[in-house]
């Protein structure tokens, strides 16, 4: 009996290993931890996105956060169901999503903007978080156009509390009509937690409802 359970277990094990394989990779003084569980996933696919993770990451870290961590896990989880999610460092990819979106690659770009944040317990809003998020995608992403990931035209009835990419598009409205740059400004504030709704009038002369009001009566980029 206890020869057929340490069998058992000894079976279980091996599965476990094989399933779940690690490969780390460093470059340029990042190291991405790669933890894939998924035995199908194209090899060619992690190859693809260790590359755009080792491409935008530096960017990121270079035009809003030179302190960010050096040191990030990528895991490719089959029992998360959401898309993907990032906390302390790990972003965790579902996937299902990446064997259904393989060309969107650039929910990497979107996941590790959040570890360049590093808000924290911030004082300011979430909808703006998500929407920086999906602004640096907009701007450092390397494969949008495959992926059939656009920033949406405005719709009535959208407001910037949307979040993603209707927040994102409402900042690049921002710096190309008022101010460039703010989006530098507001996650630095968002980082030191010192952001108010003040910020809106003193980097472009209109309050935040003075600019969404604006952007709605005239929302080309």
């Amino acid at each position: 009996m206890k020869k057929s359970l340490l069998t058992l277990l000894f079976f279980c094990c091996f599965i476990a290993a094989k399933a779940q394989q690690t490969n780390v990779y460093n470059q340029n003084g990042y190291k991405l931890i790669f933890v894939n569980y998924d035995a199908t996933f194209d090899p060619t696919l992690q190859q693809r996105m260790v590359k755009t993770f080792f491409t935008v990451y530096p960017e990121l870290a270079n035009a809003y956060n030179k302190n960010t961590l050096k040191t990030v896990t990528m895991v490719i989880d089959t029992a998360y169901k959401g898309v993907a999610a990032t906390a302390n460092g790990k972003v965790t990819i579902s996937y299902k999503w990446m064997h259904q979106h393989p060309e969107d690659i650039d929910v990497i770009t979107h996941e590790v903007m959040h570890i360049v944040q590093d808000y924290g317990d911030s004082n300011g809003p979430g909808w703006l978080t998500e929407g920086i998020a999906d602004y640096a995608r907009f701007k450092f992403g390397v494969n949008n156009d495959a992926a059939k990931w656009s920033l949406h035209d405005y719709k009535a009835g959208q407001n910037y509390t949307d979040a993603y990419r209707t927040t994102a598009r409402f900042l690049v409205w921002i710096e190309a009509k008022y101010k460039p740059g703010i989006v530098v400004e507001l996650d630095s504030q968002m980082r030191k937690h010192t952001y108010t709704d003040d910020i809106w009038k003193q980097q472009t002369g209109k309050t935040l409802d003075e600019l969404w009001k604006n952007y709605t009566e005239n929302p080309a980029i």
